[in-house]
């Protein structure tokens, strides 16, 4: 057993998607979650400028002694998920993978994909599922202006809904059976996303696989926690009020600290 905290990061508020669920399902665990909103957004960022973001989290983490560190941002996880694994000593996971095993388990013939411009320009998830099933026809979309939409808290609003109609247009040429939402952002546009996509296409949350990988993880290395309930601590390297009012919206305000850091 290990008490020690699991940390989380993203490159804003998207990945509370991601540990709202690891809360729900694994509640004796203490978090660490670390939104670099300073640098926001990854998306448009270089391949070289992500590895070196995202390795500066890693180290920050570490200090903060935790066992296992969550990508829990596809673009981050396709630009540095295996240098992650290579340098840091505790076990790390991105949500690419899982996200796509997720999609094929429900054997679709076409999958969509949305995402930021990095993680579709850099073709991770066309990749891999083409790995795990190589008769699938995938269709990848950028929306970036999406992730905006959610650091701005305008979740579920006329305009929201607007945004995503225009940003996925696209698909209305490429009808596709299954969507995943490769941007931890975008679960929190999913009524508006389903609104669009319409009720046959199913959304997949990367966040579930993500969170029965890490678990499965943990019992494994017999890493579990062994105390009744976890902490939860937040930092971010941009404006702490954002953070928080993010957090108090999606966490249903189930931190117990909120600190802004710089890297």
């Amino acid at each position: 057993m290990d008490n020690r905290p699991i940390g989380l990061m993203d490159s804003g508020l998207g990945g509370l998607s991601v540990m709202r669920v690891l809360h729900k399902q694994l509640p004796t665990e203490s978090l660490i979650f670390i939104g670099d909103q300073g640098h926001f957004p990854y998306g448009t960022k270089s391949q070289e400028e992500l590895q070196r973001l995202v390795m500066n989290i890693g180290d920050f983490l570490l200090a903060h002694d935790v066992k296992m560190m969550i990508v829990a941002c596809n673009t981050a996880t396709a630009a540095a998920l295996p240098l992650l694994q290579e340098k840091l000593p505790i076990p790390v996971i991105g949500v690419i993978e899982p996200g796509a095993r997720a999609a094929v388990a429900h054997h679709p013939q076409t999958v969509g994909v949305i995402g930021t411009e990095s993680t579709i320009k850099k073709g991770a998830y066309d990749q891999t599922l083409h790995r795990l099933d190589n008769q699938l026809t995938v269709y990848s979309h950028a929306a970036q202006p999406l992730v905006s939409i959610v650091e701005h808290g305008q979740t579920g609003t006329p305009a929201a809904q607007a945004a995503v109609d225009r940003e996925l247009t696209y698909f209305d040429n490429h009808p596709v059976q299954t969507l995943i939402l490769g941007c931890t952002h975008f679960p929190f546009l999913a009524p508006e996303i389903q609104q669009k996509m319409g009720p046959d296409v199913l959304l997949i949350d990367p966040a579930f696989e993500t969170i029965k990988q890490a678990a499965a993880t943990l019992t494994k290395q017999n890493l579990l926690a062994d105390q009744e309930t976890g902490t939860i601590k937040l930092y971010t390297t941009g404006d702490r009020a954002d953070l928080v009012a993010g957090a108090q919206q999606w966490l249903a305000g189930q931190f117990d600290s909120c600190e802004h850091t710089d890297l």
